[in-house]
Formats: structure tokens, sequence, C-alpha cells
């Protein structure tokens, strides 16, 4: 155990005691007291993709690490990063999506894709395009950039004042319907927002719209209604604004599909994606993108300009190419569909059984459970009693790892749990998982029930 008001380490929690993790094996993790947990959010919610310590995987880190640690992209090229690039294009990228740019993980991805858009426009002769907008309740990472671009109040209010400026529409979130009207059904008044933004703005200044295909860490696993993507995509395309798909947490399989915004049959311009490209075994995300955006800016003699130290660093790339290829060997994809489908059956029955689910949503294996007080007028939890993380202690002392995140209905109020397990989960696997959360939640519904009285 490590308490985090005495470690010379910084922890995210700076008054939690932590226990100590040492091991991983498939699905499960160790710590120091031989207890073992099931990895049901994925380490940081959807990063595990093939689970951990895969001898395969392993293997390759060591045979790059003795070859070629890392090289600088500004001199020379590596067979790793062309070998990932080949892949992701081959097997996985939506058509039509051919080149990719590497980078360190997920907030870069979206930084990156941004930036590849703005000088796209700029360079194509649209200096005045610079807007991006994006959506509230959606989560795009944590650099200032990012979070100006994402709409997750609690952690834009800390920087409210020195982030760029962004527009931000309303999300797609059926069971809680921004209008109040009882969605679904859907009639994507929320896609046609973004319309009646660009036209305040003005198209002329608006380069790019981002949004992810589920709304991941935020909201708790909400997928966009059917049409709504289609919609966006029309949008787009009648005020020339690029669309980024942000898939950094559905990306390579998670739900059921290579890619989320396959679900909608939809290409957008530029992909943002991490976590599954490497599975946690090495620090890695990218941007794909159409060659159209490449080919313009190539074709008047210049170059993005975009760079990192560790951009395409080959120990990485060479780890994600070994991940994925896991992947395809094992049909992950079609089992992230199968057993997703069963766990979020079995979600949906503790929901029955468990007065405080008010929803169970998701695709393949990304799934979130909302709570509620009072399911039928879905009213929330007061935020004082710290819902989601007490079902999250509750989980974890009982060998689950789960994602609480809070917030779910507006910024402020809400509590949902997120689970991304591996996707070499099993039926038996999900059974665990749902064991340890109904237990869970029948001894955090007792301590709530004494707070309501108290």
């Amino acid at each position: 155990m490590f308490d985090a008001r005495e470690s010379s380490l910084i922890y995210r929690d700076l008054h939690k005691t932590y226990p100590t993790v040492v091991r991983g094996e498939g699905v499960y993790l160790y710590d120091s007291d031989g207890k073992r947990y099931l990895d049901g959010s994925g380490g940081s919610s959807a990063v595990t993709a093939i689970g951990h310590g895969v001898p395969e995987v392993v293997d390759v880190i060591a045979r790059q690490a003795a070859t070629l640690a890392y090289a600088p992209t500004h001199a020379f090229a590596t067979e790793a990063a062309e070998d990932l690039a080949r892949l992701i294009v081959g097997e996985f990228s939506p058509p039509g999506l051919e080149r990719v740019w590497f980078v360190s993980g997920g907030s870069e991805a979206v930084e990156n894709a941004v930036k590849i858009a703005l000088q796209y426009q700029r360079d194509r002769g649209n200096p005045g395009k610079h807007v991006v907008i994006g959506r509230w309740q959606s989560y795009h990472g944590a650099t200032l950039a990012t979070l100006a671009y994402g709409g997750n109040a609690a952690r834009r209010h800390p920087y409210s004042a020195a982030l760029p400026y962004a527009e931000h529409i309303p999300p797609c979130f059926p069971y809680r319907c921004w209008q109040g009207n009882g969605c679904p059904p859907c009639d994507l008044s929320c896609a046609d927002h973004l319309e009646r933004t660009i036209r305040q703005v003005g198209a002329e200044n608006v380069a790019a719209f981002i949004a992810e295909p589920l709304v991941g860490a935020t909201l708790g696993a909400v997928a966009a209604s059917p049409g709504y993507f289609q919609r966006i995509r029309e949008i787009c395309d009648r005020y020339d604004v690029l669309f980024i798909a942000d898939e950094v947490m559905t990306g390579f399989g998670r739900t059921g599909k290579p890619f989320a915004i396959e679900h909608w049959g939809v290409t957008p311009d530029l992909i943002a994606c991490a976590k599954g490209i490497s599975g946690g075994y090495a620090p890695l995300g990218a941007v794909i993108v159409k060659p159209e955006i490449v080919g313009e800016v190539r074709g008047r003699g210049k170059s993005f300009v975009i760079g990192h130290t560790a951009a395409a660093n080959p120990l990485s790339c060479a780890t994600g190419a070994a991940v994925l290829r896991f992947v395809l060997e094992h049909d992950l994809t079609a089992n992230a569909a199968v057993v997703g489908a069963y766990l979020l059956d079995q979600l949906r029955a503790l929901q029955g059984r468990q007065p405080m689910i008010g929803d169970v949503r998701g695709l393949g294996l990304l799934l979130g459970v909302e709570f509620v007080q009072d399911r039928p007028t879905k009213k929330p939890f007061p935020p004082a009693w710290g819902v989601s993380r007490r079902v999250g202690a509750a989980t974890l002392e009982r060998g689950l790892v789960s994602y609480p995140m809070t917030g779910t209905v507006d910024g402020a109020l809400g509590d949902h749990l997120l689970y991304a397990p591996p996707l070499t989960l099993t039926p038996a696997h999900a059974d665990e998982l749902v064991a340890a959360l109904d237990a869970s939640l029948t001894a955090v519904s007792a301590d709530l029930a004494q707070i309501a009285v108290g």
C-alpha cells in the first residue's frame, strides 16, 4: 500500500491510500498482498485491449528494444512505423482514410488532428477557418487545447480562463435528451444544432467539428442515435467543415467494429485514436487522415507543422503492431461484439434487481451504468453523497476494477460507472463482473438509505 499523502510521487488523488499492483495476467491484476482484481475498466478506461502479460507482445518489445528503441523522425524512417501504418490502413481504418501520423497518446492525437485540420484549411486558401466545434459532455483530452474542444465541465472549470476559444453543441444523449422530450424516438435536433452554430459563427470561420461516436468517460458509453452521424456528415459537407472522429476509446475493435463510427456507416475526415492501438504495453496514439488532406498540403510545397519527440517511436510502433496482430489473429473485434452483447444483457438484468441503476448502455465492450435516486423521474443523487465513488470503492474491495465518474447529467449532477474490460473477456468473466457489481450495489444501497434518513 502507498499513501498519497506521504509518497514522493504525485497521485491523482492526493488523499488516498492505494494498493500496490505488482502483476497482470490475462484479464486480471494482482496486488502485493496476492489479491486478484478483474480489470473491468481496461486500465484507465479502454486501454488494456488484449489483457495483461501476453507473451507474443512481450517478446516483440524485447526484440525491438534490443534492435532500435528510438530514432529521430526529422532524419530517419523506420520499418516499425511503416509496418504499423500499413497494418492500420489495410486492416482497421475505414475506406478512404489512408495516411497515419503517430504520437504518444490520446490528447496528442486529438490536438494533432485539429492542427492538421487547421493547416489544411489555411493552405487551401481558407485562413479564416479556425474555429473548432465540439459537444458539451464530451472529453477529448487533458491538455488545455483538448479541454477546450471537450465539454467535461469538472475538468474544464479549473482552467477555464486559459482555454482556447471553441464552440459547443448539445450531446446526443437519448436517456437525457437535451430538449427533455423523452428521446427516443430521436428527431436529430441535437445534430441540427451543429448547422445552427455554424451559421451563427459563420461558415467561413469554422474549420472542424469533433465528436466521440460513443461518449466514454464523461457520459458513460452513450452512443448517438441512428442517423445522427449521417446528419452530422451532411452538415459538415454542406459548410466545408472537417469531421474529426475521436476514437481514442472506441477504436480497434472495442465496440465490435474496427472503429465505432462504422456503426453509422459514415467516414470522417480524420480519426484520432490511441489506447487500444497498443493495449497499454507502450504509450502510443495516432491520427488517421484522408489522403486528399495530406495531398493538398504536399501539393502546395508544404508539410504539416507538427512533431513530437516520441512521434513514431519505433519501440511503441512495433508494440502496437504486435497488439493489433493479436486482435486480428484472435478475432477480438467479433469477441467484443458477442461478449459485449452478453454483458449488456446481464447488466440490464441487474438493473431489474437494483433500483439505483437508471440506465445501462453502450456497444461492444464499452458499457456504462448510470445511477439515479429515483428511476421514474431519473433524479440524480446529491453530489455530496459521492455515489459513483462509493460504488467504485465497493467493487474494488470485491476484486473488480471499475471506472467511476460524476457529472453525467449536466457536468455537475449525476453518477455512472464505465466498463471497458479487455477484448479477451469471456461470458464467465462477464458473470464475475456482474456478481461483484451486484454485491457492491447492495452494500452501497444500504449505506445510502442510512444517509437519506440521517
